[in-house]
């Protein structure tokens, strides 16, 4: 396990391990340990573990603390001893360890072994043209970025799609950073490039960038930092996956999720004619060694551990049957990652088809809430997952509810179904489910034949008729299959309380503010190359809500400039099937562009999403939104 601190639910983001692990720092870092050879640590803040962890390099003979109850203590391998003693050093390069520590240092001047030399963590700050806040490196708008799984290998290119979000919270000047790596985590590219100076779109194909820098073939990843903005200290996009050859292949998947976890789920075993590649990318600057990734079936217990190592930034195509050969659909499966990747993505292929979608973080500091068993009447249904029934005359809806926590063992289910109307038409209950669980539960099978045509959408609820426990963290996959073309689409997502004013403890949550200020704030991409988007816009209420949503589709062009605006209303509990080519003019869908994108936009309710493009030909890419 790499001893890093990424994320948690209460604190969010922690920026010293954005700051260790940039890629440039990693640079400097290891530029750093070459020029001071042998060294000491002086360890103000406690951050030891993640620096040795990101720059194995450092030679360190020894750690120093301040905190006389720190002495004494393990850090990372090191007994720490008190400052008072880092005189006796043997050694004449001193480390501290800790960014604008020059004050600090200053003033160690008398502590320090005769004929040291001095080094901060100052020596590996990113350049300052990569900074937001030039006053005050560890600001977390400093480090806004993120990893894009990124392939253009003659049979599928990648395509990233963005918008300049930060302008809508005053920023100017934003610009992106770009590294590009090889599958083997060499760099083939570095670039830079200016946002729209209003929020516009943003993309990045896969195509154009090997037409620009004159690349081969690559599958690998790419590192994305934006510079100049406000309001949000992470990079979200959308990433289409798309056939070059003339094939049917086509996917979108969510942004990477910028923070490494110990374990993933969410990873479906193959059918008996397909296989399923975990695309494994290592996010860091130091090799993922021989045995520390590892697959599981969930609730087995029994990890089967990849026995080769990583190199730094590099990409693996692991086809999940070389260390589970047995598993089939519907069992899943559980990645242990160990800290060293941000959420992967997976390819499913079968015969000449693929499609791609991710995993989700598997939280470890996640313990049963016998509270949520006991909620009051005035939460209504409380935590509610919602997903969409696509269309039934064309697609057939499937739903694996995914354990998403390493403490849950079972997970007591409802499913209930609604139209686009709001009205309940159906529900399910489908037990007490076992870690283990294999339950997939067909859409077609619990409806009649007449409902829902043309769509709707249904909810997973906590159903505690025959006990079970609940932690709040409820996931599932959701897998929709056109029933002519033979082409899948799959997504995945968590539960939360939806549109209520009550709350309990952080639910319901908003983009902006706190309840009853619940607001809507979704991106929707265009269509490509002849393909047209869609979205299924889903209004979830635990309990009852304003009658009808307030809706404004906000049609922008690639600079940023609203062109027209188009108000719907959802029923409370009810859904609605979006295409923008039948919302807006076809010469405002001209002039946006393929730049342009749509806006969802509710002040009165939190609204839920999900998107893709539809080729017309059977072939179609269907993920999660995200919003700002």
């Amino acid at each position: 396990m790499l001893d890093i601190e990424t994320f948690d639910n209460l604190r969010g983001g922690n920026v010293v391990y954005k700051a260790l692990s940039h890629p440039l720092a990693a640079r400097g870092l290891a530029a750093l340990a070459a020029k001071a050879g042998a060294l000491v640590v002086f360890d103000p803040d406690g951050i030891a573990g993640p620096l040795l962890a990101l720059c194995p390099e450092l030679d360190v003979r020894g750690l120093y603390v301040q905190d006389v109850q720190a002495v004494g203590t393990e850090r990372a391998g090191h007994i720490a001893q008190p400052l008072t003693a880092l005189a006796q050093a043997e050694v004449h390069s001193v480390l501290v360890a800790g960014f604008e520590a020059g004050r600090l240092a200053a003033r160690l001047a008398p502590f320090l072994p005769a004929g040291a030399v001095l080094f901060t963590l100052d020596d590996a700050k990113i350049p300052p043209a990569w900074l937001t806040v030039q006053t005050r490196y560890l600001d977390a708008r400093n480090f806004a970025t993120n990893f894009v799984f990124f392939r253009d290998d003659g049979r599928f290119a990648t395509r990233l799609t963005t918008c300049n979000y930060w302008a809508g919270y005053g920023a100017q000047g934003v610009r992106f950073q770009h590294i590009l790596y090889a599958v083997d985590g060499a760099v083939l590219a570095e670039w830079e490039d200016a946002a729209p100076a209003g929020a516009g779109g943003y993309i990045i194909d896969s195509q154009e960038i090997r037409a620009r820098f004159g690349l081969g073939a690559f599958t690998g990843q790419l590192f994305i930092h934006a510079v100049g903005v406000a309001g949000h200290d992470v990079v979200k996009y959308a990433l289409d996956t798309y056939a070059t050859d003339n094939g049917v292949s086509l996917s979108c998947t969510h942004d990477a999720n910028a923070w490494p976890s110990a374990r993933f789920a969410g990873l479906p075993a193959p059918r008996e004619d397909e296989r399923v590649i975990l695309w494994v990318q290592n996010s860091h600057a130091v090799p993922i060694p021989a045995g520390t990734l590892a697959l599981d079936r969930m609730g087995a217990d029994t990890p089967v551990r990849l026995q080769m190592d990583i190199p730094p930034f590099a990409t693996l195509a692991l086809d999940v049957a070389e260390l589970l050969p047995e598993l089939y659909w519907p069992a899943q499966i559980e990645f242990h990652a160990g800290r060293h990747v941000v959420r992967p993505r997976y390819e499913v292929v079968r015969g000449s088809a693929t499609r791609i979608a991710h995993v989700n973080v598997e939280r470890a500091d996640l313990q049963p809430d016998p509270g949520i068993k006991d909620l009051p009447p005035e939460l209504g249904r409380g935590f509610l997952l919602p997903f969409p029934v696509l269309p039934r005359k064309r697609f057939k809806t499937l739903v694996l509810p995914t354990p998403m926590a390493e403490s849950e063992q079972n997970t007591p289910l409802r499913l209930d179904v609604f139209g686009a109307d709001g009205v309940k038409i159906a529900d399910h209950f489908l037990g007490d489910l076992p870690r283990k669980h294999g339950g997939v539960i067909d859409i077609d099978a619990i409806l009649p034949e007449d409902a829902l045509l043309e769509g709707g959408h249904a909810e997973l609820v906590y159903d505690f008729r025959f006990g079970g426990e609940a932690n709040g963290w409820m996931h599932a996959l959701f897998r929709f299959e056109d029933k002519l073309s033979g082409h899948v689409a799959e997504s995945s997502f968590g539960a939360h309380i939806f549109n209520t004013v009550m709350v309990y403890k952080n639910e319901p949550q908003s983009y902006t503010g706190k309840p009853p200020g619940l607001s809507t704030r979704l991106f929707l991409k265009l269509g490509f190359a002849g393909k047209e988007s869609f979205a299924t816009l889903i209004y979830p209420a635990s309990a009852q809500w304003v009658e009808n949503s307030s809706t404004d589709l906000e049609l922008y062009d690639g600079e940023g400039t609203l062109l027209e605006t188009s108000r719907i209303a959802i029923a409370c509990s009810g859904s609605a099937l979006i295409r923008p080519s039948e919302v807006f003019a076809s010469a405002h869908i001209q002039a946006a562009g393929e730049r342009g994108y749509v806006l969802v936009r509710d002040a009165t309710c939190r609204l839920f999403g999900f998107h893709g493009v539809d080729d017309g030909a059977g072939g179609f890419s269907f993920d999660h939104m995200f919003g700002f």
